[in-house]
């Protein structure tokens, strides 16, 4: 395994790391890296991203829903870069030059003042990718043009307009009217955004949008293994099950979908069902960034296969975390899941690799640490399975659930102003609708 030493020790200029992609795990580690590294001039961090904020991305079911203001959670990276000793460039990657140890970017800017769409590049000596993943709908026929995604705040945010307007446009006609939803893949994302659809309608109603009932909107989670959240321990399975069904959300699992229209939602058993309204939510795949680059090892999902120090195969001055990352870090363990915790822990564990880099010293392997699983549904409810062996419900886990995003914020902020934000969410979700209504 190449474990190689790249230093700074025969110049006087700081080493260059450059971050791509401001996720979870990319930010917190432009902020690790930024307060150590950055702080004391031993490294020139940047990060770069094709958007100018940044949102937790288990946050999107609720944006999509509308049962979460955007405003006031997402964090602008200029704004954050000039507090944390990081700079941020905002552009979309196009091309890696590893020979060169340079990337290429193209602008985002749009409107009257856009440049030209010129590549420029980047120098590194150390490139770290945590561009995420995105939804893989596998050529299913007709998925593209009439199906939702779920993989950033823009997709989010159409869904949500979609959903409240279908609302207004019943109210502006005094049309009494049926809604269909379907939700295709069964994973957290999909099951969260279920749940997360059952609040929306009933908040609908009590604000005034009363012409579509709640129990007029029908909402299909459509699975294609034979249960849901199939990556998930069958226990933590069956009790989100059940509190689907005392949702009354319709659960059809073991259904292949074979092709999508703009009213049907057809599966591979020749059955079809109606669907005004659908997300697709069943699978991921590295973005065609990833995908597309040459001369990199990659798994059947276009992820970057990575050694135990997080070092691609391929180069080892190139780096890969979170869900853009093929990692196993030890042969009897199965490879690593696209979930927070992972990117987050890797993240983490960067941070330290990347001081041992810079002395010329041996890096440590990456070991990951199960912290268990939690998937929300809805306000006041979740479930979980902790260190793979205590079940937790209701309540309790939804408070495990919001605290993995309050560690977060304080990953990226300090426990002070994390512990703000807190008090901040707490007064303003009393005091505002509960729903999003613009």
């Amino acid at each position: 395994m190449p474990n190689d030493k790249n230093t700074t020790s025969e110049s006087t200029a700081p080493h260059r790391i450059v971050i791509v992609g401001g996720g979870a795990g990319g930010l917190e580690l432009a902020t690790l890296l930024g307060g150590s590294l950055g702080k004391s001039q031993k490294a020139h961090i940047t990060l770069v991203d094709l958007k100018l904020n940044h949102v937790w991305k288990p946050l999107l079911h609720e944006i999509a829903a509308g049962t979460m203001n955007i405003n006031d959670e997402a964090t602008n990276y200029y704004a954050h870069a000039s507090k944390n000793h990081y700079e941020f460039v905002l552009a979309k990657l196009e091309q890696v030059y590893s020979k060169e140890q340079q990337i290429g970017l193209s602008p985002i800017i749009n409107g009257k003042y856009a440049s030209t769409n010129e590549e420029t590049r980047l120098s590194y000596d150390t490139l770290i990718l945590a561009v995420g993943s995105v939804s893989n709908d596998f050529g299913t026929s007709g998925v593209q043009g009439h199906c939702h995604y779920l993989d950033s705040l823009q997709q989010a945010e159409v869904f949500q307009q979609d959903l409240l307007h279908l609302y207004l446009d019943a109210q502006n006609k005094n049309a009494d009217r049926t809604l269909t939803i379907g939700v295709i893949g069964a994973g957290a994302t999909g099951v969260e955004l279920s749940a997360e659809l059952i609040q929306a309608k009933e908040n609908f109603y009590k604000y005034g949008l009363n012409k579509i009932h709640p129990n007029n909107v029908k909402i299909t989670l459509i699975e294609g293994a034979e249960r849901i959240l199939p990556a998930l321990p069958a226990q933590m399975a069956d009790h989100a099950q059940q509190q689907l069904t005392r949702m009354k959300i319709d659960v059809l699992s073991g259904k292949r979908v074979e092709k999508v229209d703009a009213t049907h939602i057809y599966f591979n058993d020749g059955t079809s069902i109606q669907a005004e309204l659908k997300v697709w939510a069943a699978g991921i795949k590295a973005p065609d960034v990833i995908s597309q680059l040459e001369g990199f090892a990659k798994d059947r999902m276009g992820r970057l296969e990575v050694f135990a120090t997080l070092q691609t195969k391929s180069d080892p001055n190139i780096f890969a975390l979170g869900d853009c990352a093929h990692c196993q870090p030890r042969a009897d363990e199965p490879v690593l899941g696209p979930r927070a915790q992972v990117a987050s822990q890797q993240a983490s564990f960067l941070a330290e690799a990347m001081k041992a880099r810079i002395k010329g010293q041996s890096l440590p392997m990456f070991v990951f640490s199960d912290k268990g699983s939690l998937v929300s549904l809805s306000k006041h409810k979740a479930v979980g399975e902790l260190l793979g062996q205590v079940n937790v419900q209701g309540f309790v886990a939804k408070s495990m659930y919001v605290s993995l995003y309050r560690l977060h914020q304080a990953t990226i902020y300090g426990y002070t102003q994390a512990g703000l934000l807190t008090a901040k969410d707490f007064v303003t979700r009393k005091i505002t609708p509960k729903i999003k209504l613009h």
